[in-house]
């Protein structure tokens, strides 16, 4: 009898280690790895180790990162909807933030390296070539996506609205998908564009399902 009192009571729930994407460290690692092509690249470019063409590679490489990481935005809401792993759901905005910080450095390379900051020959160099038109209005549609990511801005947008606001992002990764297949078309790579393909026709044919689903009940 005095053993069965006298053994350990279970830990109350809150007192419990809480689970991996919980965890207090876990947005400052993912921060950390978001943050890792952005070293390499800085490096490589104070090192002068990014090839024959630095330029061509940093507006490769930060242009590739900002499509990876729109299609890891959108794989949030399926891989939390499969796992039951609700936590996911907080590192979603991490996601699309650096999506668009990459967005902005692929900008800031063509602007600096390509065309000097040369602003007059920016505005006709846009227009002029539909590969650059079509990232550049990527990029200003990811633009109010970044701007209204943040809790104050749900609030005063109103759930509903801020919903319709952020559904430009399947409009952004298909101009994203757009832009990284005229960018590949000229060497005729179409074996990474395949793939992007079919990673983003799954993440939005998985949503379209989801909502005729929802539709017919």
């Amino acid at each position: 009898m005095s053993a069965v009192l006298n053994s350990p009571r279970p830990a109350p729930a809150a007192a419990r280690a809480k689970p991996l994407l919980l965890r207090p460290a876990a947005k400052p690692l993912l921060f950390a790895l978001c943050l890792l092509p952005f070293a390499w690249l800085f490096h490589g470019a104070w090192a002068n180790t990014l090839g024959a063409n630095p330029a061509e590679a940093l507006i490769r490489a930060t242009g590739d990162w900002t499509l990876r990481l729109l299609c890891v935005t959108l794989a949030v809401t399926p891989l939390r909807q499969w796992t039951g792993q609700n936590a996911l759901a907080r590192f979603r905005r991490m996601l699309g933030l650096f999506a668009f910080f990459y967005a902005g450095l692929h900008f800031l390379s063509y602007s600096w390296l390509d065309m000097g900051f040369d602003l007059d020959a920016i505005v006709r160099d846009i227009p002029k070539r539909p590969f650059a038109l079509v990232g550049f209005t990527a990029l200003l549609l990811m633009l109010p996506l970044a701007v209204t990511s943040f809790n104050r801005a749900i609030k005063a947008l109103g759930a509903k609205r801020w919903q319709a606001i952020h559904r430009a992002v399947y409009a952004i990764v298909l101009l994203g998908l757009l832009h990284f297949f005229w960018m590949r078309a000229a060497k005729n790579n179409f074996a990474e564009v395949a793939v992007y393909a079919v990673v983003i026709a799954f993440l939005l044919g998985w949503r379209v399902r989801r909502r005729m689903i929802s539709a017919a009940r």
